[in-house]
């Protein structure tokens, strides 16, 4: 169940109006929501690498995990054969990552895991000897910068499964003019591509957006103030 868009607009116009403070346009609100919606997403992966590298209590680690594979499980998609067959193809006959890849958690060569490896170890391992040469039992692969996919198993292959996390859709808030006011249109609307526990951190990064484009102080303050305690909150 993803975060109804339209439960985030009526929040943070009330909030922002609560004081008469201005007005937030439909159009306004979905450039804060689709800004606050990628800035929650990439603070996962963020929080995840400080918290797997952090020493301590393993079962406390354990919990933090757990939540933010959770929500990131969220955005988390597997292409199949037919899939990855479809993809587009770089000069040089690779298949290329869509757009929507935003990352990439595992890729699979007829059911093994590939071991993913930088492009330095990648070519050593190509260009290496017997030893260290990639079998169909112990493939491995290769993403560039231009997201051309590399795969050897012994020689070049195409993944069979590639499981990543998406890029979230983008946020819509879609409405028709009835009596001159903007009406929300649920059927042309698109909802956040986030987890359900995220509406309140949604409203309070849009909100803070919205103050700081309205020029109000008080806004930006009150949004900061919401957020702070509940980042403190989920620490606990």
């Amino acid at each position: 169940m993803a975060v109804n868009i339209d439960t985030v607009y009526q929040r943070v116009l009330a909030l922002a109006n609560k004081e008469q403070r201005g007005y937030i346009t439909p159009q306004e609100f979905n450039l804060f929501a689709n800004h606050a919606q990628m800035e929650i997403f990439e603070q996962y992966f963020y929080d995840l690498n400080q918290f797997l590298k952090a020493p301590g209590n393993n079962t406390s680690h354990s919990d933090v995990d757990d939540m933010l594979y959770e929500k990131l499980q969220f955005l988390e998609k597997t292409d199949d054969t037919t899939t990855i067959s479809s993809y587009t193809s770089n000069p040089a006959g690779l298949k290329v990552l869509p757009n929507y890849v935003y990352r990439v958690n595992k890729v699979s060569f007829n059911n093994i895991d590939c071991e993913i490896l930088n492009t330095k170890d990648f070519n050593n391992v190509k260009n290496g000897g017997p030893l260290i040469k990639p079998t169909a039992q112990r493939p491995v692969v290769n993403i560039s910068n231009s997201q051309a996919i590399s795969c050897l198993a012994p020689e070049n292959v195409t993944p069979t499964e590639i499981i990543y996390f998406k890029t979230p859709s983008k946020a819509q808030w879609a409405y028709v003019i009835v009596n001159e006011k903007p009406l929300w249109n649920p059927a042309l609307s698109v909802n956040f591509e986030l987890h359900p526990s995220e509406e309140v951190e949604l409203v309070y990064k849009i909100l803070k957006l919205a103050g700081i484009n309205i020029k109000s102080p008080e806004v930006v303050q009150v949004a900061q103030a919401l957020e702070t305690n509940q980042v403190q909150q989920e620490k606990q």
